[in-house]
């Protein structure tokens, strides 16, 4: 199974496209679960929580709305991608080899212990995801330039991955790609 995490950034412009037809076009016929970013719509919980002040577990359960908000955007966009809220739906054999596009399922992600924190982004839930699944790859597809040559600390001290992203990866037995989405479309 391979997790490909579409940032939610590249919904600003037609690259989002573009990657929905690359997804479709290379990887028909096999296990693919597709994590959407939050976008804008996370971008305007980050301002609301800075207006009013609620908690982090407020902002996080709202986050993880706009992260479904994203899949039903996804899916409007790519019909034949079917959306996934839990795990157990991912694995259910009538899912293999198609590609899926998670929107998560809030009461699992506290269930699993997932903290409520800015430092968790889409980027950690897709490792989690990924060890969760036994994922064989995690693809992480962003709008921001990347230099190879960093390591992924240097990458999450760049803000390009989120701070608890190295920390879900460690001990992960998938390989990890952290891509350009303008390379990886070509």
């Amino acid at each position: 199974m391979i997790i490909i995490k579409l940032g939610g950034s590249l919904s600003r412009s037609d690259v989002l496209m573009n990657c929905l037809n690359a997804v479709e076009k290379n990887y028909q016929g096999r296990a693919v679960v597709i994590v959407p970013g939050g976008g804008a719509f996370a971008d305007q919980v980050r301002l609301a929580q800075q207006q009013w002040q609620f908690d982090d577990n407020t902002a996080h359960h709202m986050a993880l709305l706009a992260m479904q908000q994203m899949a039903l955007m996804f899916n409007g966009l790519k019909p034949n991608f079917s959306v996934i809220e839990n795990i157990a739906a991912i694995q259910d054999p009538q899912n293999r080899n198609k590609t899926v596009i998670w929107s998560p399922d809030i009461s699992e992600l506290d269930n699993a212990g997932i903290p409520a924190s800015w430092d968790i982004s889409s980027d950690s839930l897709a490792a989690w995801l990924g060890r969760t699944l036994s994922a064989t790859e995690l693809i992480l597809i962003k709008s921001a330039a990347i230099d190879t040559e960093l390591s992924l600390q240097q990458l999450a001290e760049q803000h390009i991955v989120d701070k608890a992203f190295c920390d879900f990866v460690a001990t992960a037995a998938f390989k990890t790609r952290i891509i350009n989405a303008q390379n990886w479309v070509k």
